[in-house]
């Protein structure tokens, strides 16, 4: 039943070949991505295809709702190896409007160890409830809670162990963090670039 997906690939690969011949024997012995991609596990969010980049140009981290929390070791395996082993230049925390673990963290609903999960947006709504508050239409109310999310964990990222000693040797990190819109495949910068220790006050 997956025999689709195979041919898919096949396809894929023999496209690459016959449109540059040594791409995959370049990729095989190096992977120099200038940029860390933390994002959404969301199916309709492919971080590669929204901004052009081909394999071995984008490292790509993502969960549910693109979150970066302190104490997830995952999260943290992979900003390490991206900032001290492959000395990645831009970090982008990218949301999306409409997502669901959004909309989950707050509707009051329980589905089980997500709800755990989802918790840092919680702690965002409860910050930002006045604001939120003032929001009328549902959706907007939730894509502005998409953007907050994003600003909180552009800090978290900014303000890692990681990234603060990167900037300490002198190493050149910019932190972006970016909101991706499913309806019309835009990305909106939120403009909040953090590019040392001195942007987070």
């Amino acid at each position: 039943m997956l025999d689709n997906l195979k041919a898919n690939n096949r396809a894929w690969a023999e496209q690459k070949v016959a449109n540059d011949p040594g791409f995959f024997s370049r990729l095989a012995h190096q992977q120099a991505p200038e940029y860390l991609w933390i994002g959404c596990s969301d199916s309709r969010v492919p971080a590669n295809d929204i901004v052009g980049l081909d394999p071995g140009e984008l490292f790509v981290h993502r969960n549910v709702a693109n979150l970066a929390p302190p104490q997830d070791a995952n999260y943290l395996s992979v900003l390490q190896f991206a900032v001290d082993v492959l000395k990645v230049k831009h970090i982008l925390v990218v949301g999306h409007y409409g997502c669901g673990g959004v909309a989950a963290a707050v509707d009051g609903k329980r589905l089980g160890l997500v709800d755990h999960w989802l918790h840092p947006i919680r702690e965002v709504h409860h910050d930002h409830r006045r604001e939120l508050d003032a929001i009328v239409g549902k959706s907007e109310r939730l894509d502005r809670l998409c953007e907050l999310s994003v600003l909180r964990q552009v800090r978290n990222v900014a303000s890692d162990v990681f990234v603060q000693d990167a900037w300490t040797r002198g190493q050149a990190i910019q932190v972006h963090g970016w909101v991706y819109s499913i309806a019309n495949g835009l990305v909106t910068d939120l403009a909040t670039t953090i590019s040392g220790p001195a942007d987070l006050d």
